[in-house]
């Protein structure tokens, strides 16, 4: 005999909690024990405007440079989507559920910063 058919309705409230999904011998556990970039906002604050609309946290975007070079994804638009995907990957950067993944021309848009200095981007 089949049984009822079970349809999905979201819950209106969720208890989850990232910390307790990513495992504790996880590589970015390892990594993020050492890594301490506190202090990457005070050494950047030179080069980010006062003008225009708020910038991309510095150390969110070092985070996911980190991810992309310990797993091997060599793509902007590869490395955004695996944040977006990956838990373990959204805890190390720092990044909740509802956080949203920065774009990938990010990248490159703090690539032509860094060549041609923050007057040319």
């Amino acid at each position: 005999m089949i049984g009822p058919r079970q349809e999905a309705q979201a819950a209106l409230f969720y208890d989850f909690s990232l910390e307790d999904h990513v495992p504790l011998d996880h590589l970015l556990r390892s990594i993020d024990r050492f890594v301490d970039l506190s202090s990457i906002r005070a050494h950047l604050a030179d080069f980010y405007s006062y003008n225009g609309r708020p910038s991309v946290d510095p150390e969110l975007l070092i985070r996911m440079l980190l991810v992309g070079y310990c797993f091997g994804i060599r793509s902007e638009r590869r490395l955004c989507e695996e944040v977006h995907l990956n838990l373990a990957y959204r805890w190390f950067c720092r990044l909740d559920l509802k956080n949203r993944v920065p774009d990938h021309s990010t990248f490159s848009k703090m690539s032509v910063v860094r060549v041609l200095g923050p007057i040319a981007a």
